[in-house]
């Protein structure tokens, strides 16, 4: 889990961005936010897809859902993977955007 504070850390300062402006868009103060980069607290999936949402990326390049992050991103995946798999099998039409 400390691998994805570090990646957060790294990638909001490749893109110029500050720990104030990613606490204010989360709606957290700025400590609740180092606390994330810090790994002081566990990233979970809504955390994730905030955080990836604002530095406009997608929440794998943040934290490998293998391994790093807590179970629930990997387990979200998961069932977004089985639910297309069984949409298909069943002849239901998928939107685009679950692709």
């Amino acid at each position: 889990m400390k691998i994805c504070g570090q990646n957060i850390r790294k990638i909001r300062r490749s893109k110029d961005l500050t720990q104030e402006y990613m606490a204010f868009e989360m709606g957290i103060s700025q400590k609740a936010y180092s606390d994330i980069e810090n790994s002081k607290v566990k990233i979970n999936l809504d955390i994730l897809t905030k955080v990836s949402k604002i530095l406009d990326i997608k929440p794998s390049e943040i934290c490998s859902i293998s391994d790093q992050c807590a179970g629930s991103s990997r387990e979200y995946e998961n069932k977004h993977r089985n639910l297309l798999e069984y949409m298909k099998k069943n002849g239901i039409e998928v939107p685009d955007e679950l692709l």
